[in-house]
């Protein structure tokens, strides 16, 4: 069982702080086409709306223009090494999951992740707040138990909640006569440190523990390709959660957007994961967009596989940046 909530994404503020950083490389900041501006469209260049050169308004309609939302898929699309911008884009969320399945999703926290710092966590603390409440079966993911199981999950249940009663006695006196009226045969009386390490030593693996965590869409991008397929029920539905997001093709590499870097021979060539009709573009000569020269491969079908891969490798502009 998992359970994710309180999803807090990037703020306007944010995000226009990300494309202009996503665009310092090659200093293409007049190419970016998201208005990030608090102004009404009816003030804005004095209701002349054909002044405007911005394709989208992100704080009405939460969507990048096209050249923007372009040059980010392709610098995802490039690795890790261009795509520094994912590591700014934060995604915030609640989760609800067993201890067994946060035994695994702390590994990226600890080198997985591009750095260390790229998780950061508050926990639910079983340390300090174990006893706090009854123990019950819903604090536990116990949906693949069988009858049997189940019924061996609730001995359990029943002794962790016997150790806590005797945990919250007041004093060592109350204690005492808690296990006299108990089934405790031992002549050593366990003391109040004693019963909390019997909690602690015997909480099963499935107990649900919640944590508020902060995330990236790299982290997420390294999750995904890792934990897409994963045996796990909850990894699976963590990547289905993942595929909720907004710009998630960032992440999953699903959707992706054909721009002129792009045509039919060099995208089967370089067998990326595109599944819209890929257009003819200038990939296939000598890349001019300036003079417009195009991509004639379709119709006299002369260019072998060897002759893209030179004109790829030799092409002028960069692959990644030339817009």
């Amino acid at each position: 069982m998992i359970k994710l909530e309180n999803v807090g994404l990037a703020s306007p503020e944010q995000m226009e702080f990300i494309i202009e950083g996503m665009r310092n490389p090659m200093n293409s900041w007049e190419k970016s086409d998201t208005c990030f501006s608090d102004e009404s469209c009816v003030n804005c260049y004095d209701s002349q709306r054909n002044l405007c050169d911005k394709d989208s308004f992100f704080r009405k309609d939460k969507k990048l223009g096209s050249n923007d939302h372009s040059l980010m898929q392709r610098l995802s699309n490039a690795g890790t090494e261009h795509r520094k911008y994912m590591r700014m884009m934060p995604v915030y969320v609640r989760i609800t999951a067993p201890l067994y399945w946060w035994k695994e999703f702390d590994t990226y926290s600890v080198g997985v992740a591009p750095n260390p710092t790229d998780i950061i966590m508050n926990s639910c603390s079983t340390m300090h707040k174990i006893a706090e409440k009854e123990f019950i079966v819903a604090d536990f993911s116990c949906e693949h138990l069988t009858n049997r199981t189940i019924k061996r999950l609730r001995e359990d249940i029943y002794e962790l909640n016997f150790w806590r009663d005797a945990f919250n006695c007041k004093s060592d006196e109350e204690r005492n006569l808690y296990f006299a009226n108990s089934d405790w045969n031992d002549t050593y009386i366990p003391t109040k440190k004693d019963c909390w390490w019997q909690m602690i030593q015997l909480l099963p693996s499935n107990y649900n523990q919640t944590r508020n965590v902060m995330l990236n869409y790299e982290v997420l991008a390294n999750i995904y390709r890792q934990r897409k397929n994963h045996k796990l029920d909850e990894w699976r539905e963590f990547c289905k959660w993942i595929e909720s997001l907004p710009y998630s093709e960032l992440i999953t590499g699903k959707g992706c957007i054909y721009t002129l870097n792009d045509c039919v021979r060099c995208v089967e060539y370089k067998k990326k994961p595109y599944n819209a009709e890929p257009p003819i573009c200038h990939l296939c000569t000598v890349y001019d967009k300036q003079h417009g020269i195009e991509c004639q491969f379709d119709e006299d079908k002369t260019l072998t596989d060897e002759m893209i891969q030179e004109r790829i490798k030799n092409r002028n502009g960069s692959p990644v940046y030339n817009e």
